[in-house]
């Protein structure tokens, strides 16, 4: 299974960002294999709108099949669950220990948006 988790670094040492829409970086990790790839999402840093909606489209591009965040707006979290695609919100501290809680079942599915747009 693949997994996104936004984040401003590079690797899975860094920090989960609370953002969704305006985060630098997206991290997908597959979990039956540990490999990781660094997708670059500065295109959506200074949107004035839509931001969430094309991060979203760019998870569902990448073939995950979860989202690991800080925060995720209504929109962004409409699109995502229209992909079919779980939304954790929520998380913080290294990647490396949200993926470990994530592969032990400790981490959740948001039940919808837990900020308002913009954020």
């Amino acid at each position: 299974m693949k997994v996104a988790v936004t984040t401003a670094g590079n690797d899975a040492n860094a920090d989960v960002d609370p953002r969704f829409g305006r985060v630098k970086n997206l991290l997908i990790f597959d979990t039956e294999t540990g490999e990781h790839e660094i997708l670059d999402n500065s295109a959506n840093l200074g949107a004035t709108q839509g931001a969430g909606i094309q991060t979203a489209k760019r998870v569902a591009e990448s073939g995950a099949e979860a989202l690991i965040t800080g925060h995720c707006g209504p929109n962004a979290f409409r699109t995502l669950e229209a992909a079919g695609i779980q939304v954790i919100t929520g998380v913080e501290g290294r990647i490396s220990d949200a993926l470990t809680r994530f592969q032990e079942g400790s981490l959740k599915p948001a039940n919808g948006a837990d900020v308002q747009g913009h954020w």
